[in-house]
């Protein structure tokens, strides 16, 4: 069997690569390698929203934690409807990890791909294209890493126990959200609970017409606790459920009614009101060595992650169960990371009109060498082997074995100009199909099922002077033989696609003490086998066009702190949009501009209080997100984004 070869060359390679990296007699500090700096990454597509960055977003729902970037965007209306795109491709293409966990994708193509709130949320890390051997398996577009907070972040220095209540609401809806952590440590051990509650009516636009199945109903739990050991080792163990509920907008055929939260309506037909569920659920335990001495310096964890999808006409689930062993080995001028990871996933549909189940096994050996070859140059290469079983709703099994390999250079030019480039090809192997459709319309086959495969190239330059910097990038990334997740009536698993995104990254910022201003850009051309890619072309991308983005926080003292982000959307000329006969019905996607702006009060007579006013959409435009589902296609009703909200949030830390 090809996954028990995967697993005899996993132990081999990790053999091989603790041989060669020779044990120094004690431990030494190689420094940051140059090509992992954050400057050289972001070059590469692979940024990163910080901390700092998080807080002043001040975000409710996860698509406003990506407000003012334009390399990643997300889709509008309640979380359960929520997805997230690089370059214009959609997450579920990309691997997704939050704190280090795998995550599987939705069970519904009307529901986002990962369920999550933003309470406790760290920081965001992206990588565009050019996903390193040890990010994981299927990262074909690239790849999103989430971390949450652990109560080391939280707790002041000295302190052993604390918590914090948050509490806000707004204008708009009615908007109510509060969020409670408590947290503390003990000896070696350590301890985080935290839940978040979000409730709102259906929210108004920009012209006061209230947007159907738009209320918040959200409810998060979080859960992480820790045991430090003597001598530098992590043992950690967390649990979460996010869960969002409440009336969506469904409409009924001769098949049944079917929620569509990602749609204000379906032209043509009526709209009714129902309770539909979104729920993820994730368990991880993860060891690390936080003090490694010689060559020993392991990761190991386990994840189960399930995705569960009331759909009300279609019930599925996906859950996945996955766990990585990995060793990073000190090579003198830089670092070698070596092991192997596996998952096993199953999409399970479970409605009266629609089952079956299938199931993707796979088992992954990877090494990737990040190292600084002299004071110019800085390179990081990596390769990885991924074995595949699939077994379809039939009973029909395939197998498959590929593999992957990536390299970027990062050459010094001048004392304030850089060069920077890579190259990936990366095998994606087989897709799990929509669990809650399973058979729905037709019995699925699998005639011309073939792996997936992607290639990827990015070239740029950055500039550094001071506070001062800038960077752009022209990208490239072909996908292949994307398997039919969502195959049409009488259509086979096996049919295939072709996805492709191309363009300009770009960027601006001052960076100083008292604050910052960036200024992005991103031009991306999504296509689909050739052509410009559909606003509901589910499991795939959106079009994207011209993105400017704007972020900015400034202290203006030591109580005061105001900033705010924009985006603007240009009018996207690459789309035509036809209606049933053919006939052009609209040239291009609209664009539109939405300003967002905060000021936080943190009194010095109480230290532990923070008092913030949003005001978002400052100038009430009705819009809708560039890469919501639906937009400009003649028979949906795109949902509108909020019109004019301010918001008032009160934070109190104890």
């Amino acid at each position: 069997m090809q996954i028990r070869s995967a697993l005899l060359l996993g132990v081999s390679a990790l053999a091989s690569s603790a041989a060669w990296a020779q044990e120094p007699e004690g431990a030494f500090d190689i420094g940051e390698i140059r090509i992992e700096a954050t400057s050289a990454q972001s070059l590469l597509g692979n940024s990163e929203i910080t901390p700092e960055e998080i807080e002043d977003r001040n975000a409710s729902t996860m698509a406003e934690v990506f407000d003012g970037k334009t390399q990643i965007t997300a889709s509008g209306g309640a979380a359960i409807g929520q997805k997230v795109f690089v370059q214009g491709i959609e997450e579920s293409l990309l691997s997704v990890t939050i704190d280090g966990a795998r995550q599987n994708k939705s069970a519904f193509h009307h529901t986002g791909n990962v369920l999550m709130d933003p309470a406790l949320l760290k920081r965001v890390e992206i990588s565009a294209g050019l996903a390193p051997a040890d990010a994981g398996p299927g990262g074909l577009g690239g790849s999103i890493a989430y971390e949450t907070k652990d109560a080391r972040d939280l707790l002041e220095p000295g302190d052993t126990f604390g918590g914090f209540l948050s509490f806000g609401g707004s204008n708009n809806v009615d908007d109510l959200r509060g969020t409670l952590a408590l947290y503390g440590m003990s000896g070696g051990f350590e301890y985080l609970l935290a839940g978040t509650r979000h409730m709102s009516e259906d929210y108004e636009d920009g012209d006061g017409n209230v947007v159907p199945g738009t209320q918040a109903d959200l409810t998060d739990y979080l859960g992480k606790f820790a045991l430090n050991m003597d001598g530098g080792g992590r043992l950690e163990f967390s649990a979460s459920q996010t869960e969002d509920s409440g009336e969506r907008v469904a409409q009924c055929n001769p098949i049944g009614c079917f929620i569509r939260p990602d749609f204000a309506g379906v032209v043509g037909a009526d709209s009714v009101f129902v309770d539909a569920l979104s729920r993820r659920t994730s368990y991880t335990l993860t060891y690390t060595d936080e003090q490694p001495e010689g060559w020993l310096a392991p990761t190991l964890q386990l994840t189960y992650n399930e995705q569960e999808t009331d759909a009300v006409g279609a019930e599925g689930t996906n859950s996945s169960f996955s766990g990585t062993a990995k060793n990073e080995f000190d090579i003198g001028n830089g670092t070698v990371t070596a092991g192997l990871d596996f998952f096993s996933d199953k999409a399970d549909g479970s409605s009266d009109i629609s089952s079956g189940e299938e199931t993707l096994r796979n088992v992954g050996v990877f090494a990737q060498a990040r190292q600084d070859l002299s004071d110019r140059i800085s390179v990081s290469y990596g390769a990885r082997a991924d074995f595949q079983e699939f077994e379809g709703v039939d009973g029909s099994e395939f197998d498959g074995s590929g593999l992957s390999a990536n390299g970027t250079i990062d050459f010094v030019l001048t004392d304030m100009l850089t060069l920077n480039a890579g190259l990936a090809t990366t095998w994606g192997g087989y897709e799990l199909g929509e669990a809650a459709i399973m058979n729905l319309t037709h019995d699925w086959t699998y005639d011309g099922l073939e792996p997936s495969r992607s290639n990827s190239g990015r070239i740029g330059l950055r500039f550094h002077n001071g506070p001062w910097e800038a960077r752009a990038a022209y990208f490239e990334t072909y996908i292949d033989d994307l398997n039919a997740v969502l195959p049409s009536p009488g259509e086979s698993r096996g049919a295939s696609y072709d996805i492709e995104t191309s363009g300009v990254d770009a960027s601006f910022a001052y960076l100083g003490a008292q604050g910052y201003l960036r200024l992005n850009y991103t031009y991306a051309d999504v296509q689909a086998d050739e052509e410009a890619i559909a606003t509901t072309a589910y499991y795939l991308g959106r079009p994207v066009g011209h993105l400017i983005g704007l972020e900015g926080a400034w202290d203006v003292n030591d109580v005061f702190r105001v900033g705010g982000t924009a985006e603007t959307a240009l009018d996207n000329d690459d789309v035509r949009l036809e209606d049933e006969t053919g006939t052009v019905v609209q040239d291009s996607l609209p664009g539109y501009e939405v300003v967002n702006l905060f000021a936080e009060y943190r009194p010095q007579q109480m230290d532990n209080l923070s008092v913030r006013l949003d005001v978002r959409n400052l100038f009430d435009q009705t819009y809708s997100r560039r890469t919501s589902d639906g937009v400009g296609y003649y028979r949906v009703y795109p949902l509108t984004e909020p019109g004019r909200t301010v918001a008032l949030t009160a934070r109190i830390t104890f």
